[in-house]
């Protein structure tokens, strides 16, 4: 991760309460704006940005694996699913599959994914800036502007 990718997200930690209050704010007065406003800052950031440059999210947490997920990226490796679960995923707490280990098993040392076109729902919407019902995952957004520069700049964006 660059240096001004580093200080977005240091940014993001050390604000993120008052990120959360200012954003809470914002959505409670119209919530159909909002997905509007995330919108057009997501548009923004993406015109530029090269996730491949950073992969943080790859090297630091992990996406819910669904059972469709497990079935398609099994039958992409040519395993069986029940060995795919027993090498690399266990259930948390949330009784949802997720990687056992971080970085990513199926990352690359240039940042791309040996399954990226089969890769899990999660990986594909990550890091869901652009989706509808924005106000429904304030709380989400904002753990993942502790991870994705991206999302970083685009909390800051919109605060500003």
């Amino acid at each position: 991760m660059n240096k001004i990718d580093k200080k977005l997200i240091d940014k993001s930690l050390s604000n993120k309460k008052n990120n959360k209050k200012l954003l809470t704010k914002i959505t409670l007065k119209n919530k159909k704006k909002i997905d509007q406003i995330f919108e057009i800052e997501h548009q923004k950031e993406f015109e530029n940005r090269d996730c491949l440059e950073c992969a943080n999210c790859c090297k630091t947490t992990s996406p819910i694996f669904r059972d469709k997920d497990i079935k398609r990226i099994s039958s992409f490796l040519k395993i069986k699913e029940r060995e795919l679960i027993n090498d690399l995923l266990f259930l948390d707490k949330e009784n949802d599959y997720v990687l056992k280990n971080s970085p990513c098993s199926f990352l690359n040392h240039d940042n791309t994914c040996i399954i990226y076109n089969v890769r899990p729902l999660a990986c594909k919407e990550y890091p869901h800036t652009n989706r509808k019902k924005m106000h429904q995952i304030i709380d989400l957004t904002l753990e993942n502007s502790t991870i994705c520069p991206a999302v970083s700049n685009i909390i800051s964006n919109i605060l500003n």
